[in-house]
């Protein structure tokens, strides 16, 4: 079992810049894929970054060149670094792990086991 807790969330003008963190608990931590979602008002989840265990990352096409996903496997915590945030960044953001062999499509779709309870971010314009 994995617990998750994110953090960082917050209000920020359009152009800001913000940082979430998520924290894991449990055991080995760094062979878990650990991924970013998010779920605008009124909007299904969306994927937003993915950080798999070997040490690749991927961003989605909405974000990408303006965030950032990093993970400290001694702190078993991921990061998403957010910058040049847009008013439509704005939503509730998840972490997500899950140890199993992962295809993007499974990762797209939002079927990663561990969730945590998530964090709002809010981009005024």
């Amino acid at each position: 079992q994995v617990q998750l807790v994110e953090s960082g969330g917050g209000l920020v003008q359009a152009g800001g810049s913000l940082r979430l963190s998520c924290a894991a608990s449990g055991r080995a931590y760094s062979t878990y894929a650990m991924g970013w979602f998010r779920q605008a008002p009124g909007k299904e989840r969306d994927f937003v970054a993915i950080s798999w265990s070997g040490g690749g990352t991927y961003c989605g096409d909405t974000v990408k060149g303006r965030f950032t996903i990093s993970r400290d496997n001694a702190k078993n915590t991921v990061y998403l670094q957010m910058n040049s945030l847009k008013p439509e960044d704005t939503a509730v953001y998840y972490c997500a792990a899950d140890d199993r062999i992962l295809t993007m499509r499974m990762i797209s779709s939002g079927d990663m086991n561990y969730w945590g309870k998530g964090t709002l971010v809010t981009v005024s314009s």
